[in-house]
């Protein structure tokens, strides 16, 4: 008979520490939409290096890696409406083209605006009417099925962290 430890008994010095809040985590991460177009990926460039909680990831994001340990491999698919809030009618405004660089040419445009707080948020051009300039606010990923792939490098155990 094998002796299960208690609930709050140190992990064995064999085991790997799993991603929870707060951990410092190394990994590569892609995002396809749908259709299969790669939206972003880490494989082949440099992992990405983020302690969870501290924004780099959605929330809803991160609930997908918590449990995992270093040289998981996994997939998942996600309702981009979960992991980056819903896509919203509300969010598509008219704006003058005299606001826009004289460069700006074709719908499908990403344009980074200054919101009055000085954060930036990015919008797309929806379509151009005249002197009027149609831009959609949505992150660009809501209301999109989504396949995410993780592969976890490293996960250090928050508890370790200086």
């Amino acid at each position: 008979m094998t002796a299960i430890p208690p609930p709050d008994a140190p992990p064995a010095s064999d085991s790997k520490p799993s991603i929870r809040p707060g951990s410092r985590v190394r990994l590569h991460l892609s995002i396809h939409l749908g259709d299969g177009t790669e939206a972003l990926s880490t494989f082949g460039e440099s992992p990405l290096e983020l302690t969870l909680g501290d924004g780099t990831l959605t929330p809803d994001t991160e609930q997908l890696l918590l449990g995992l340990t270093a040289g998981a491999e996994v997939e998942h698919i996600a309702d981009g409406n979960l992991l980056f809030g819903p896509w919203r009618e509300d969010n598509l405004h008219w704006l003058a083209k005299t606001e826009f660089p004289d460069t700006l040419s074709q719908p499908r445009s990403l344009v980074a605006f200054a919101t009055p707080d000085g954060a930036e948020t990015p919008g797309i051009v929806k379509e151009i009417q005249g002197d009027q300039v149609r831009v959609d606010f949505n992150h660009p990923l809501s209301g999109r099925v989504l396949r995410l792939r993780y592969q976890v490098l490293a996960v250090a155990d928050p508890a370790a962290l200086p």
